[in-house]
């Protein structure tokens, strides 16, 4: 057996010990994470409210295995639940072709709730919407708090689906109990007194159409700015009558929807407080006052 000189025999053992304390090489990018910035914001922005127009299993399937989705489907069943079919951090195509304020394409910056509800049916008498279950209701009011409390959502940026699409859409529908998500906290209301003292104003004048437009782009809504009292203006007048005035929503503009549409848009006014006089110092018991 031939023997390695002594000099070969050291040079192999530390090339040996070399390759065992050289770490391998990083399988990605080197990230340090131990910056932060100071402008930045939740991607989630707005939760979209919808029906389903059908069945649970029928529901089930559309979302699951379509083309459409949503990150919660909340049953009908006797003691309703909520399916969560896409995870909030991934987008779920529950929107389409949508608009609020500022912002298009609203799948992006969303969370999509579906609830199932057959929606309507056309009678002679006219269109009829099937009513929620107030079990429905109940179990939406405490996820929509959760959601809200993880992703800070704005009263404002609680929507119908009809809201950011009122050309094509019509759920939730009229039926939908809007003022019980008011009273607990989830979306903005107008205020009933403001709105009875703006009332009679109204009715002595009504504004002209290109007023109900402009106020109605200043609420979130895309609607045509042409002064004229065209399907597209009415069809969002609809929308809007059916979510703050459920009595009546023919779209027509009128002083009842006027006062509420000018509640939404003006800001509460900010009552000055007083300044605090504060008493003169009572001299002590058994002292006499001083100048």
């Amino acid at each position: 057996m031939k023997l390695l000189p002594l000099t070969a025999l050291s040079t192999a053992a530390a090339l040996l010990a070399g390759c065992a304390t050289v770490p391998p090489p990083p399988a990605g990018p080197r990230l340090d994470t131990t910056l932060s910035a100071r402008s930045q914001s939740d991607r989630i922005k707005y939760i979209i409210l919808h029906y389903t127009v059908s069945d649970l299993p029928r529901s089930i399937k559309t979302l699951t295995q379509q083309e459409v989705s949503a990150h919660y489907l909340l049953t009908d069943t006797e003691q309703p639940f909520f399916y969560t079919l896409v995870d909030e951090s991934r987008q779920a195509n529950h929107a389409g072709l949508s608009s609020w304020k500022i912002y298009n394409q609203l799948n992006s910056a969303s969370i999509g709730i579906e609830i199932v509800n057959p929606g309507f049916v056309e009678t002679p008498q006219g269109r009829v919407y099937a009513p929620f279950k107030p079990a429905q209701i109940d179990q939406l009011i405490l996820l929509l708090k959760q959601i809200v409390a993880r992703h800070d959502i704005k009263p404002e940026n609680i929507l119908g689906h009809n809201d950011i699409a009122p050309q094509r859409k019509q759920d939730p529908g009229p039926l939908f109990p809007w003022k019980q998500l008011a009273d607990a906290g989830l979306v903005a209301w107008p205020e009933a007194s403001r709105v009875a003292a703006r009332l009679p104003l109204f009715q002595q004048q009504l504004p002209d159409v290109a007023w109900f437009q402009r106020k109605l782009a200043q609420h979130g809504y895309a609607v045509p700015q042409t002064g004229e009292l065209d399907q597209a203006t009415r069809n969002v007048m609809v929308v809007f009558q059916s979510k703050y005035r459920q009595s009546l929503y023919d779209g027509v503009p009128d002083a009842e929807s006027a006062a509420i549409l000018d509640v939404l848009t003006s800001p509460v006014p900010v009552m000055a407080i007083p300044p605090t006089v504060m008493p003169p110092p009572q001299p002590a018991p058994g002292t006499l006052p001083t100048e």
